[in-house]
């Protein structure tokens, strides 16, 4: 009878879990959050030398301190959500969509480009619905191409929907040359100032209350989507495997293709969103990085658009607040950048623990479980 050497196996093995109850993996994030703040306090006080619990406080002031901070924080939520939402179908999918910057600048500059051309002719809500479909139009273009070179040729869908997004940047910086007001000045300006022609109308009496409607019904819409429609039925299929899906009778094709058209026409409409309803002008900075920071949200919600909901708000939440530190106890970025850092690889971190397992050396993973 033969013994097992352990000298020879390691201290720590890492095994995939099959599955864990959801008390558990809320109790392993709560943790995980906890012991961020824990930190971020030593950080803190080493540095600084500040009570942590104070800047803690400023962090909320900076997103929730007043009515209009905590609107600017609903808005900007409402559009890292919307993007969130858009890449969630491709993602799930296995297709790697790393364009919504380029998707939704290239709504955005349709969006634009009509509310400057028509904003005097036609009325605002039916100026507001043109805009609406052409930005969707224009992003389902953006995601297409690359969906279908992939489908067709087998291309790196990566590295394509990257260079997508130089080519919109290219396009909104020419838009702007050629847009600029006043001359000279290299900007596009607030578009339509006076008017107000294309302009999001107030909703309940909050400038924003429209984008919050927009983005929940795209919320709720993409949930019912993915979970309970066929078309997301095979979505679902072909992210697992491919090869099952053709078993199935499913065109991996038809499907690819299709999903990135959603994908991007949300994404487009980001784009719209932000620039009809928030900014109501154009440049390469509309995106603002949220096409990328979307990843995240997609990902740590397992394409969960309910959850994204409060990834979106936590990202945001932090990012205002880090501002908000910085210019109240006059640090500079990098200590509020590190702050924000140290909350969210904890937070990422805890969804290591909640799909692995650690076995320490010498137990069985029946007893690790």
């Amino acid at each position: 009878m033969s013994t097992v050497n352990h000298t020879q196996e390691p201290l720590l093995r890492i095994a995939k879990r099959d599955g864990i109850s959801r008390p558990k993996a809320y109790v392993i994030r709560i943790v995980a959050v906890v012991l961020s703040l824990v930190v971020s306090g030593i950080f803190i006080f080493a540095v600084t030398k500040l009570n942590p619990v104070e800047v803690y406080k400023a962090i909320f002031d900076g997103a929730f301190g007043t009515s209009r901070r905590s609107w600017v924080t609903i808005r900007d939520t409402m559009m890292l959500l919307c993007i969130g939402v858009g890449l969630a179908p491709a993602f799930k999918m296995k297709f790697w969509n790393i364009g919504a910057e380029g998707q939704v600048l290239i709504g955005g500059v349709v969006t634009a480009g009509f509310m400057r051309a028509f904003g005097g002719s036609i009325s605002t809500p039916v100026l507001l619905v043109i805009m609406a479909v052409v930005s969707l139009l224009a992003g389902c273009v953006w995601g297409v191409i690359p969906a279908a070179f992939k489908a067709k040729w087998g291309t790196n869908e990566t590295l394509f929907t990257l260079m997508m997004n130089y080519v919109a940047i290219q396009i909104t910086s020419y838009c702007v040359a050629l847009w600029e007001n006043p001359i000279g000045s290299n900007t596009v300006g607030v578009i339509n100032q006076q008017t107000k022609a294309g302009w999001f109308p107030a909703v309940f009496g909050q400038t924003y209350g429209l984008n919050v409607i927009l983005v929940l019904a795209l919320t709720v819409g993409m949930f019912i989507y993915l979970k309970y429609s066929k078309q997301g039925y095979e979505i679902s299929v072909v992210g697992d495997s491919q090869n099952t899906a053709r078993y199935a009778g499913i065109s991996v094709k038809k499907v690819t293709v299709r999903t990135m058209a959603i994908s991007g026409a949300i994404c487009g409409l980001a784009g719209f969103i932000a620039v009809a309803g928030a900014s109501h002008t154009i440049s390469t900075s509309t995106a603002g990085g949220r096409g990328f920071t979307a990843i995240i949200v997609a990902w740590l919600a397992q394409f969960n658009t309910f959850v994204m909901i409060l990834i979106s708000l936590l990202l945001v939440f932090l990012q205002k607040g880090a501002i908000q530190i910085a210019s109240q106890f006059n640090l500079n970025d990098y200590a509020s950048n590190i702050i924000t850092g140290i909350i969210l690889f904890f937070i990422l971190g805890s969804e290591f623990f909640i799909n692995y397992r650690v076995i320490l050396r010498g137990k069985k993973e029946v007893e690790a479980k």
